[in-house]
């Protein structure tokens, strides 16, 4: 009875953690709109795009399947931890540089060990293949377990070795008080906003409907313009 009590009580106060993270932190909200994802989205490409490490994510992207951004992902511990975040999907035809999209989806995690206090990171993942891109169409999809995930390369190209991108499904990139990176997510788990998507497109919509239609909104394209401004980075 005590052990449950007390695993009971650390999820209580993860909760707390969680929830004082999110009121404490100068990050975009959580729960927030689809239109204002997308608005949060394009603030956290500009601010990773002005970093110079930025050069082999647009690499990356210039040949991605896709890409996921969560521009707030709060991640809070003590001895257990978690983290959530929201945010958006699009596909992308490296043929024709089409974009399409948005899905929504969310990001949970939770891990045991030695943590204490809080923060919130703005995340972009990077979609290098069609198998990657699936797991983003489907709920409770374990990155690292599902897909393989790796954190992103950071740096000029000429840098890196030619081989990099055969390494992952997926590439992750987060940035917190300034300061840019590749991280890992392995455990967390992905989750298609259902309710997020019925509300941008106007009735109940899967993510494979959802990335099957031109990112043709006026919001959708001042995100799609800002993606193409980090590709045009790495040229």
């Amino acid at each position: 009875m005590n052990m449950k009590k007390n695993h009971w009580k650390m999820i209580s106060v993860l909760v707390l953690a969680l929830l004082v993270a999110a009121l404490s932190f100068d990050a975009p909200a959580l729960a927030a709109s689809p239109k204002g994802r997308i608005q949060d989205a394009i603030k956290v490409l500009r601010e990773m795009a002005a970093q110079q490490d930025a050069e082999t994510m647009g690499d990356l992207l210039k040949e991605a399947k896709g890409v996921a951004i969560f521009p707030s992902v709060v991640k809070a511990g003590l001895v257990l931890g978690g983290q959530y975040g929201e945010g958006l999907v699009l596909r992308r035809d490296p043929a024709s540089k089409r974009w399409y999209g948005p899905t929504f989806s969310t990001i949970a995690g939770a891990s045991w060990g030695l943590q204490v206090g809080a923060q919130s990171i703005a995340l972009v993942l990077v979609i290098t293949n069609d198998r990657g891109l699936e797991g983003f169409k489907a709920n409770n999809v374990k990155l690292g377990g599902d897909f393989a995930v790796a954190a992103g390369p950071v740096g000029r190209r000429a840098e890196m070795s030619t081989d990099y991108k055969l390494k992952a499904s997926i590439y992750s990139y987060s940035m917190t008080k300034g300061l840019f990176a590749g991280i890992s997510l392995d455990g967390s788990a992905v989750n298609v906003d259902k309710d997020a998507n019925k509300e941008y497109w106007g009735k109940a919509t899967t993510a494979t409907e959802a990335l099957n239609r031109g990112a043709s909104s006026a919001e959708i394209k001042q995100l799609v313009a800002e993606l193409e401004r980090v590709i045009n980075k790495a040229k």
